[in-house]
């Protein structure tokens, strides 16, 4: 007679016990429940036959065996291997403004959109991440300035240089203004990472980090560093500097990246002069920004015109953006807008641990005074 004990030394016998989960015998009928060593079905077809073969051999053809093979459990995929950084603390929004090709004016746009989001009410900060051609301290007005040491919490951090109501680091602070920073990428990454965990940035509603042309040491070290929360990308309408962008956006859009690109800027989009203020000559294309945008699936934030005084105002070091009442600080309020808009967007889209901070368009008119 077939027992229970008989079939249990005989899954041992044949070194099959550790698959089994479980099995039943009564009379001449043994089911078992059993798990593959391999998930593909001829495996499991190859198990079957072998377990019905080796039954009949030791206990007889007129044993009915029933078999119920399940596949191994696959280990879990791991996670997306996604470079990201550690929150800073006190900051809500980490804002890069990258361009994929340099002449574009992208250190233009940063500096106007810091003092912009300041008009508005935000706490704004401003990171020149572009080690070997720094401008901020030039285009706010802050050349020749040393940020000093402040202890905060038993730790030595530098205090960022303030002006126009954004605070701002760059390693023209530290160089001189004839002195060439002749590094090889590491050493840049490390000053970078230097002005962004030792200093005192405070309590920030946006910090807007202008990186470098093209898609290198630097801004893998931002990503590394920082949750980046967006990028801006910058471009004029000119097709050369478009193909570049393409591949700024491509780097953002990489799956181990997965920084969302929230919109594209047109700068020098079209030249109006002063004394003809209504009229507009595409000096280097029309609306090329916008069919990229387009084909990319990525909003317009804004077409800032190409004006003779905002080249002065970036060499006097008083961005335009501060002009009241002007054109240009009405195209960048706007253009401020728009980005926050699409702020909001991906706060709605983006799962919680990559979510934005901003949920309201408080703020976004300038300040009464």
């Amino acid at each position: 007679m077939l027992t229970k004990s008989k079939v249990q030394d005989f899954l041992k016998e044949i070194e099959v016990d550790d698959l089994v989960s479980n099995f039943q015998v009564m009379g001449d009928d043994v089911y078992i429940d059993m798990t593959a060593h391999s998930p593909a079905m001829h495996e499991k077809k190859k198990l079957e036959v072998a377990m019905k073969q080796a039954f009949a051999s030791e206990f007889g053809d007129h044993i009915n065996l029933k078999l119920k093979i399940a596949s191994p459990e696959l280990p879990a995929t791991p996670p997306t291997n996604e470079i990201k950084g550690k929150q800073i603390a006190g900051i809500q929004n980490i804002i890069a403004i990258a361009s994929g090709k340099g002449g574009v004016g992208k250190s233009t746009v940063a500096a106007n959109l810091a003092v912009t989001l300041a008009k508005m009410g935000f706490k704004v900060g401003l990171l020149d991440a572009d080690i070997y051609g720094p401008s901020v301290p030039t285009m706010l007005d802050t050349e020749g300035q040393k940020p000093i040491s402040v202890e905060v919490n038993g730790r030595n951090l530098m205090k960022p240089i303030e002006n126009y109501g954004v605070k701002m680091l760059s390693i023209g602070y530290f160089s001189g203004a004839n002195q060439a920073v002749v590094w090889r990428g590491p050493m840049a990454s490390k000053a970078l990472n230097q002005m962004i965990r030792d200093a005192d940035w405070g309590e920030l509603d946006f910090l807007l980090i202008d990186l470098p042309p093209g898609t290198g040491d630097i801004h893998l070290s931002i990503i590394q560093e920082v949750p980046v929360t967006g990028a801006v990308i910058v471009s004029t309408p000119q097709h050369v500097a478009l193909a570049d962008v393409r591949k700024g956006i491509a780097m953002f859009n990489m799956e181990s990246i997965n920084i969302p690109v929230l919109g594209l800027i047109e700068n020098m989009a079209y030249f109006t002069p002063e004394e003809l203020p209504d009229n507009k000559y595409y000096i280097f294309g029309k609306q090329g920004a916008q069919f990229m945008a387009e084909d990319l699936g990525i909003p317009v934030l804004g077409e800032i015109p190409l004006v003779q005084s905002i080249r002065e105002a970036g060499d006097v070091g008083r961005p335009a953006a501060l002009q009241e009442n002007s054109k240009i600080a009405e195209v960048y309020i706007k253009t401020a807008q728009n980005m926050i808009e699409s702020l909001v967007e991906r706060n709605t889209n983006l799962p919680p641990t990559e979510a934005v901070k901003i949920t309201t368009m408080a703020g976004c008119s300038p300040k009464k005074k």
